[in-house]
């Protein structure tokens, strides 16, 4: 069964919404990774993605049995980076396995920064997003936008 995210942080794993990022970095990682927690960060825009998230789960496969698959959170950061960054798979796996932010926002800390993902989990998992999908995680997120600016006003 997937979850969502972990129920609970591990020894040494960061809050998603305490990674810090540097304010002057103009890369677009940062930029993105930024954007992703916002959404998380927000409890009613994180709700509303996880239950579009559900979705991607194949109608011929049980949701309660079986072995864990890959929690929808990572799912969604890996789809994110990969798509809006334009990375092949092998690109993405050498990101998800060494650049720190990145694993930090995909919820890995120092008890499992051994911890090494292989490229066919990759492509078996980050497939999962259909245009359907996409689409509706675009109008949450455009949504999650409004609803920012009009606070701030």
């Amino acid at each position: 069964m997937r979850e969502m995210l972990p129920s609970q942080l591990q020894l040494g794993e960061i809050d998603i919404a305490s990674i810090q990022f540097n304010p002057r970095s103009r890369d677009d990682i940062p930029q993105l990774l930024k954007g992703l927690q916002f959404l998380y960060a927000d409890k009613v825009v994180r709700d509303k993605i996880f239950s579009v998230l559900e979705l991607l789960t194949p109608a011929d496969v049980s949701t309660k049995t079986g072995r864990p698959g890959m929690h929808w959170w990572k799912i969604l950061v890996m789809g994110t980076l990969r798509l809006n960054l334009n990375w092949d798979y092998d690109r993405l796996l050498e990101m998800v396995n060494n650049h720190k932010t990145i694993r930090e926002m995909l919820g890995h800390g120092i008890r499992d920064e051994d911890f090494q993902y292989n490229l066919q989990s990759l492509k078996d998992n980050i497939k999962l997003f259909t245009p359907e999908i996409l689409d509706k995680l675009n109008q949450l997120v455009v949504d999650a936008g409004h609803q920012f600016i009009k606070k701030k006003k």
